[in-house]
């Protein structure tokens, strides 16, 4: 049964894990006295926020490049220099900065699985796209990509999209879309640039990249390798004599992007990335083992473009081939495979009207452990259109449309419409009305436990409203927000298997506050979430996991042209847990808890060389994440990165 909870009971509780180290006292004791220095000089602006004011970025998520004052879509871009001050920290850590995004075991063990929560929704409910190509694990029961096999080093900016986005993305885009675009060299001539670093639980990570541009070939490789020996990954219970071991991590990644300009007008782009990982996990709750689990992941393709006079033409190519294998007394090995072909078409039908038209077919897989002669399979076609009309006056919008077919279960259909009005040049108002829809997984169809082939996508209408006010020159903005989400057909595993039953209906709202005064900036966040799940017999106000209630702040401060130090708080509310462990399942609520980081770098050789301290949880808070599960204390990742 415990491989069964592990795989088969959202990915949000009990799935593969990792791990994290400790320091000496008298090493603590000196990187404490810098986080308080740090914290006196006041950090960090919030890693993600203040390119939010930035409307004229470009956001290439959309699969129609628009500037964000011409977009009513709420985005958020993590810049290349917000990511080079995230060199201490995980993709997840960073993810979970983010206003209405919470990552489920970002504060536990280093290799416990990340679960992304986004706007109350289930973590199979966010997409996450590797430079706007899918990235998924059909092999796993929520299909979701492992963000613990990502190097946070490896990445030039982040764009996140929230709402529901089925009509661009297709399945599972209901909550939102996370865009991770990889570094490529655009510069003439040879450059080398690397990350060093090492910290508590007695943890090294390294990455060496190259990248060049000669004539019209370019071409950026990078390698990245992280272990540690980690901590516990289960809490152990009070008045247990036993000591618990620690459960640590290897993984390597390995990202390589090319570009061959074959005609003025014609390019190609061939890109491959192969991620491994060798993680240690405990049995349960509680439960101290000596477990392991092995992944692997490749994924390689191609994106082509023709440029028209007046539009282009993209094609796509992805191939994906995840493999998961458990050591454990319930023991389990599962391959997953897709294939993804998306061709679209951006055209300019006027100066302020574009038009997007597109198609593609994904193709999945996956052979379980005890039949590796058994492979279920599933294709899901799709064509889609959008229109898009850019500052008619002071109004913009968006309009599409998608239509699936699914092998299985049969079509369905979504759409999207998105106004917005620029009603002055500090102030935008926007909305959007949309459907979006997750397809039934290989597991719920092909499964070992409780399989139905007879299963329906899941359906969600979205509803989004807000406004963006920005003053003195977008020194001071504020972005508010509201959504409500109402599903239905939602899948859960009944008592027989799974089956199409629940509705549920997640609201909730979003605030933004920003200010930013010479070489001093602060962002704020306020987020709030409730839903409601209804089933056939009763009805429940709990989402498991997830808080109600989350604000924090940060700051940060260029004190010379040397120096920078920031400082980052986060306030996490009450959420109900489940242990899982145990059976029948007990829900408990989980308090509140705060986390204090802080983070300084000292730029050398006219900024090619920088040095690095990332502190977390600096006061050393005490908390509990999941229940039966130990987080990490006060810890602590220095070194340095370069750029030559």
């Amino acid at each position: 049964m415990g491989l069964f909870y592990r795989t088969h009971f959202c990915s949000d509780s009990v799935a593969v894990r990792e791990k994290l180290t400790t320091m000496n006292k008298k090493t603590k004791l000196i990187v404490a006295g810098l986080g308080l220095v740090q914290l006196a000089l006041l950090g960090n602006k919030s890693v993600a926020q203040e390119a939010q004011t930035l409307s004229e970025v470009v956001i290439s998520t959309t699969k129609n490049n628009q500037k964000q004052s011409q977009t009513g879509k709420v985005v958020t871009v993590i810049s290349r220099e917000e990511l080079e001050r995230s060199s201490g920290r995980s993709l997840a850590q960073l993810l979970n900065q983010q206003p209405g995004i919470v990552v489920n075991g970002v504060g536990s063990n280093m290799g416990k699985d990340k679960s992304v929560f986004f706007r109350g929704a289930g973590s199979a409910y966010t997409v996450i796209l590797v430079d706007g190509v899918l990235a998924t694990d059909p092999s796993g029961t929520g299909g979701a990509f492992d963000l613990r096999l990502f190097s946070i080093d490896q990445v030039d900016r982040i764009e996140i999209i929230r709402g529901g986005q089925s009509t661009i993305y297709g399945s599972d885009a209901v909550a939102g879309v996370v865009n991770i675009i990889t570094k490529k060299s655009a510069d003439a001539g040879n450059h080398v640039y690397g990350v060093a670093s090492a910290g508590s639980y007695n943890t090294f990570k390294g990455t060496i990249g190259l990248n060049s541009k000669v004539d019209a070939f370019t071409y950026n490789l990078s390698y990245s390798h992280l272990r540690t020996d980690g901590i516990s990954e289960a809490a152990n219970p009070i008045g247990n004599s036993q000591v618990f071991d620690k459960d640590g991590l290897r993984q390597s990644a390995l990202n390589a992007n090319f570009g061959v300009q074959l005609a003025k007008n014609f390019s190609v782009n061939p890109f491959v990335r192969y991620f491994s990982g060798h993680f240690d996990y405990d049995d349960d709750a509680f439960t101290d083992a000596n477990n392991t689990s092995m992944s692997t992941h490749f994924n390689g393709g191609l994106n082509a473009t023709y440029d028209l006079p007046k539009g282009k033409i993209t094609l796509i190519y992805s191939h994906e081939n995840t493999t998961r294998e458990y050591q454990s007394s319930f023991p389990g090995k599962y391959r997953g495979r897709m294939n993804l072909v998306d061709a679209y078409y951006n055209q300019r039908l006027l100066p302020n009207v574009d038009l997007l038209l597109g198609i593609d077919n994904k193709q999945t897989a996956v052979t379980h452990y005890y039949n590796l002669n058994d492979n279920a399979n599933a294709n899901l076609f799709s064509t889609y259109a959008s229109l898009f009309l850019h500052e008619l006056s002071i109004f913009n919008l968006e309009v599409g449309g998608r239509y699936n077919k699914h092998n299985k279960y049969g079509e369905n259909y979504t759409y999207s419409i998105t106004p917005s009005l620029n009603v002055a040049k500090a102030l935008k108002l926007f909305g959007t009305v949309s459907s979006a829809f997750r397809a039934p997984t290989l597991e719920m169809l092909f499964g070992q436990y409780g399989a139905n082939l007879n299963l329906k996508p899941e359906l969600a209408t979205n509803y989004e409203a807000g406004a963006t006010l920005n003053l003195l020159d977008q020194k001071v903005n504020l972005r508010v927000v509201g959504f409500k989400r109402n599903m239905k057909n939602a899948i859960i595993y009944g008592g027989t298997g799974y089956i199409n039953q629940d509705l549920q209906k997640d609201k909730g709202f979003e605030i933004e506050p920003g200010l930013k005064l010479q070489k001093f900036t602060i962002n704020g966040y306020y987020a709030y979430v409730e839903g409601q799940q209804v089933t056939a017999s009763t009805t429940s106000d709990v989402l498991l996991r997830r808080p109600k209630n989350v604000f924090g702040a940060n700051a940060g401060f260029q004190a010379s042209d040397q120096l920078y130090v920031a400082a980052n708080y986060k306030f996490t509310g009450e959420r109900t847990d489940t242990d899982f462990s145990s059976y029948p399942f007990v829900n408990r609520s989980l308090k509140s808890y705060h986390m204090v980081d802080a983070y300084a770098e000292y730029a050398l050789l006219q900024r090619k060389l920088k040095i690095f301290a990332d502190l977390k949880n600096l006061t050393n808070a005490k908390y509990e994440e999941l229940i039966g599960y130990k987080t990490m204390g006060f810890n602590v990742n220095a070194g340095l990165s370069f750029k030559l």
